[in-house]
């Protein structure tokens, strides 16, 4: 097999592996801002992502959809800041027990709030012009969501670095990471920064749900809760608090996932001819990802990025 031959074999399953890392990084990114702040795993974030896929299934059935599209954005920003407003805020001073027990209430509220609106039904994702569209890259076939999500996500991640360092609510909220109770002692509004910091782990949850589901048209109840779980594990092997982290593991995570779902292919007679039969390697494309995390956990619990615990004295 020639290197022409192994770059055609390898080359649509990166790209592919690439473009749903760079979904799970959105996600993940949201999780890392979250928790280097309050110390809270959101656990309603995935669900919030799924919910940002049925508000565009019901949105685009009575709007056009450059109308359906910052509609359903809008939206889901408000129900990000409504869960910490509801969720979280009056469970500030409360043991962390109580608040990650409320995430979690959250998370089922939502889920069952969509299968009572859906009937549990898999309701389809409208095709967006443009971006659904299918287009030829050195002769693999694929939608252009594929090809236009690292470069929205390199995009997006600039901006949202840029903001945290130089501007005043980007400083606020670096100092409370830092140090949550002396932001307080020195004048900086926590709830506003708590706010905004689930405003835009929101917003950036709406853009990933846009993008995942141009992928994966199929919106259900629990169609949040695998990508929220592997978003989870993105943000903790980069570095839980860390945002290039995030991004870091999203895209090592969706692209191992990707071959391992193509291992049949890839490592069967059409392919490296190392297997002669199928041996359904797809079947552990999921598995590798919280093995991912238990590995992760044992041997560098601090993630690539993330800083090590210093003991105060």
């Amino acid at each position: 097999m020639s290197a022409y031959d192994v770059f055609q074999l390898f080359f649509p399953y990166i790209l592919s592996g690439i473009s749903i890392g760079g979904q799970y990084a959105l996600i993940a990114i949201g999780y890392s801002m979250v928790y280097s702040i309050l110390r809270l795993i959101n656990f309603a974030h995935g669900d919030v992502f799924m919910v940002g896929g049925l508000f565009m299934v019901f949105a685009a059935a009575s709007f056009p959809l450059w109308v359906a599209i910052p509609v359903v954005i809008v939206l889901v920003v408000l129900l990000g800041f409504l869960i910490e407003r509801v969720a979280y805020k009056p469970l500030r001073t409360a043991p962390r027990m109580s608040v990650m027990i409320s995430a979690i209430g959250v998370s089922y509220l939502l889920q069952n709030l969509a299968l009572y609106f859906t009937g549990g039904l898999n309701r389809m994702y409208p095709a967006i012009p443009w971006i659904s569209d299918t287009i030829s890259i050195f002769g693999v076939t694929t939608r252009r969501v594929t090809v236009i999500t690292p470069f929205l996500v390199v995009a997006l991640v600039f901006i949202l670095v840029w903001l945290i360092n130089n501007t005043k609510i980007g400083i606020a909220m670096r100092a409370a990471a830092k140090d949550f109770d002396t932001s307080q002692l020195m004048g900086i509004k926590i709830n506003s920064v708590i706010s905004t910091t689930f405003i835009i782990g929101s917003f950036l949850a709406a853009i990933g749900s846009i993008l995942f589901f141009t992928s994966f048209p199929g919106v259900f109840p629990a169609a949040g809760a695998m990508p929220g779980l592997k978003a989870f594990v993105a943000a903790v092997f980069g570095g839980i608090g860390s945002i290039p982290g995030a991004v870091i593991g999203g895209l090592l995570i969706g692209v191992f996932e990707t071959l391992i779902r193509g291992g049949d292919i890839i490592l069967g007679p059409a392919g490296l001819g190392i297997l002669s039969g199928s041996m359904d390697i797809a079947a552990f494309s999921d598995a590798f990802t919280f093995v991912l995390l238990v590995v992760i956990l044992v041997f560098r619990p601090s993630g690539l990025f993330g800083e090590k615990p210093t003991d105060k004295v």
